[in-house]
């Protein structure tokens, strides 16, 4: 029975999987995934996450639950691919690693955050790729305003309460109008701050904010946030982050408590441990039928690759420098395609290029805001927002998913979203340490018999 390994349970991966399922017949093929994780993140929650809106659980679905059927799941890292010999190198985080043989392998491992050597950076920031990252930045705010709220007006007060966000594309912009409406909201709760106190700063390197949409309805998010208490700092770059004091390319400078880091993906740097092609920005090389191909064209035989991880040829042209943008909507749609496609191939017939025009883009920008354009059409305000949930709740993968997010949202719509940090999770046994009893030292003979010699007699 051919074996198809699947490097990746993302969205491309997840749905790969799925699919072949539906296409394979009994004993064609057995399908394993490979990923470390236990579950698909649906990263346009993200957000929302951050801000309270939706439960970290309802933004990710598990892949041995929902997989079971399709494939197996190992949650590991495949640190290295040699398709010559067609071996996968599997690590486990317990254990030692293991070689897997395969027949077909699928690569779909998706993109990590990229960033550039700027001081601090590192130390400070933090990235909004995974469900961990969304639930640290929603407890950092509302730890921060517990803080704040017992402090007096100055500059300790002042950095708890300012936000920094790095990136002016889609992520950026969602996160950023997302953690403003939280802000906003926890303000009725703390009597001792007001609407001032709370200073949050967007830093964008280009001229403008959301290329995916049209100049005019991003100068409307731009008025939006500013009418909301934001500030945006266009054509500017962040030049320094060491111990949270943020250095502009303006020679602005503040500190702030809180940074947020969305300035661009880049490819899981799992393909560098290949002997796939690669393109010259460290993506796998891939037609558009999503065979994996040499730099001269030449389809390198069982080798596939879909999603972020992949440089995919946009045929509808509307990507960028000829290649499909890194979303959602195209990793969704090409996983599907491509589990189609290898049945395809494995039974004699041609595969299919992936062809899919862009249905439009669209943003929730905060509680009630929202902006959505295909086209020349542009959407703004509560429509779009509810044009946004609409579409993101029923993409996420699987009903039980769907079901339990929108639920979330009508509960909150009634009762308001919970406003409880669990930042005490990050270390869950200090309070059980604190009161802990232990066991008395009792000393060593040798030390009873030294204190004994100097013991001071009584009287002297």
């Amino acid at each position: 029975m051919p074996k198809i390994l699947i490097v990746g349970g993302g969205y491309a991966g997840f749905y790969t999987a799925l699919k072949l399922n539906k296409w394979l017949r009994r004993g064609e093929a057995q399908v394993t995934v490979v990923d470390p994780l236990p579950y698909m993140t649906y990263q346009p929650f993200l957000p929302e996450v951050a801000a309270g809106s939706i439960e970290p659980r309802h933004a990710v679905v598990a892949l041995r639950r929902h997989l079971h059927k399709s494939a197996e799941v190992i949650t590991a890292k495949v640190t290295a691919i040699n398709h010559a010999t067609k071996t996968a190198t599997i690590t486990p985080e317990l254990g030692e690693p293991w070689e897997m043989q395969y027949d077909i392998v699928v690569v779909t491992a998706g993109a990590v955050s990229r960033t550039f050597p700027i001081p601090g950076v590192a130390d400070e920031a933090i990235g909004l790729k995974n469900i961990e990252e969304a639930v640290a930045i929603r407890d950092r705010i509302l730890t921060n305003f517990q803080k704040a709220s017992n402090l007096p007006a100055g500059p300790e007060r002042d950095r708890l309460l300012t936000f920094v966000v790095v990136g002016g594309g889609f992520a950026g912009i969602e996160a950023f109008g997302e953690m403003r409406s939280l802000a906003s909201s926890l303000l009725k709760y703390y009597p001792t701050l007001s609407f001032d106190d709370t200073h949050f700063h967007l830093i964008e390197a280009m001229g403008r904010i959301m290329p995916e949409v049209s100049l005019e309805t991003s100068h409307w998010v731009i008025k939006n946030l500013e009418s909301r208490g934001a500030e945006v700092h266009l054509d500017t770059q962040l030049t320094s982050a060491v111990d949270g004091v943020i250095e502009l390319s303006t020679g602005e400078s503040f500190e702030a408590d809180t940074i947020v880091w969305t300035a661009g993906v880049m490819a899981n740097p799992v393909v560098r441990g290949t002997d796939l092609p690669v393109e010259e920005r460290g993506r796998l090389r891939v037609g558009a039928d999503l065979r994996v191909i040499t730099e001269d064209g030449d389809v390198v035989p069982d080798a596939w690759g879909a999603g972020d991880v992949s440089a995919v040829p946009d045929l509808s042209g509307g990507g960028v420098a000829g290649f499909c943008v890194p979303n959602a909507q195209h990793a969704v749609r090409q996983g599907k395609l491509m589990a189609k496609n290898i049945v395809a191939v494995m039974r004699g017939d041609e595969p299919k290029e992936y062809f899919h025009k862009n249905l439009g883009a669209v943003a929730g920008i905060g509680l009630g805001e929202g902006v959505f354009q295909s086209g020349k059409l542009s959407i703004k305000g509560l429509i779009a927002w509810f044009m946004h949930r609409g579409y993101h709740g029923l993409a996420i993968p699987t009903w039980e998913r769907k079901i339990r997010v929108f639920v979330v949202w009508i509960l909150n719509f009634f009762l308001r979203r919970d406003i409880v940090s669990l930042q005490a999770r990050i270390h869950p046994r200090a309070a059980f340490q604190e009161f802990a009893a232990r066991p008395k030292v009792t000393a060593s003979p040798a030390k009873k018999a030294a204190a004994a010699r100097t013991k001071v007699p009584a009287g002297r």
